[in-house]
Parts: structure tokens; sequence; C-alpha cells
């Protein structure tokens, strides 16, 4: 087993209930101040609806740690594969603490999500990150084969 792993903490992963919205915001902040992007209270209190809206795309699982603090998040959906005909998982955020980091969170939080992904029948679960993100593509490339797709954005 890897050095980072040995020091694992127990977490819980669950998805978010309406008790974790304080401790997301503040995670999710974060997050989004972490790669760049600008993020208000209305664009955060958008993304809660998402997560709780049943006809939403949106999942949220929490990582919660022996004391019932939120120390993670991953937020994923699913969606349609036209070629193979089937449908997947894709996650659009993931996050931990910066003090819950290097614990093993990340690893429950994609191994969640990929048991999500198994009882609902789909067969992939795709996320990307940017080149340059070393720490977190040393733990995905223990649960991932990186493709070799290049991700192209077109802003409208």
């Amino acid at each position: 087993m890897e050095k980072e792993l040995e020091v694992e903490m127990s977490v819980k992963v669950r998805p978010a209930a309406e008790r974790d919205r304080q401790e997301w915001d503040t995670l999710f902040e974060a997050y989004c101040a972490f790669g760049g992007d600008q993020q208000t209270a209305e664009m955060r209190d958008r993304v809660w609806g998402w997560i709780h809206d049943k006809t939403a795309q949106t999942t949220c699982f929490i990582a919660e740690n022996d004391g019932g603090e939120v120390i993670g998040f991953v937020h994923f959906r699913e969606y349609e594969r036209p070629m193979p005909a089937t449908k997947g998982a894709y996650i659009d955020d993931m996050f931990v603490s910066p003090s819950a980091r290097g614990q093993g969170v990340v690893d429950q939080l994609i191994a969640s999500v990929g048991k999500y992904a198994k009882e609902q029948g789909l067969d992939v679960v795709r996320w990307m990150t940017s080149e340059t993100n070393y720490r977190a593509r040393s733990v995905y490339d223990r649960h991932a084969t990186k493709s070799s797709w290049v991700t192209y954005q077109l802003n409208t």
C-alpha cells in the first residue's frame, strides 16, 4: 500500500443532505477559488438547488470524518453515450479540505461514484483535471486510466 494511504482516516461518504449546506458552501467556494473561478453566493445557491432537485442532473456525495465534519465532496451526473449505446457517469467537481488531504478521502469519493455507477448499470466514470494538478493526478492514476482524448472548450 502506498505511503499516502497508510494514514487513511475513517470517512463516511453519503448523498448530500440539507444539513450539509454551510460546510458544502465553504468547501465549494474554496474549490472554485482553487480553480481560479469567480463564484458568487447566488451561483452556489443555484448549484445547491440542482443537488436537491430530483429532475436536475447533478448529484453530490459528501465525505465526512468521524466527528461528522464535512471534509470533501464530489459532484457528478449521468450522461448518454451514443456510440456504445450506454450511459456513464461524469465527475464535474471533486474537492477535499486541505486539512484532510493525503488521507484517502479522494480514493473513497471516487470509489463511491464507481459503486453508484455500477449499481445504476453505467459502464464508465470519467473526469478531467488540469495537466498540472500533479498531486490529484497521482491519486487518479491509482483508480483510472488516463485517456488519450484532448478536451476543447467553445465559450458562447
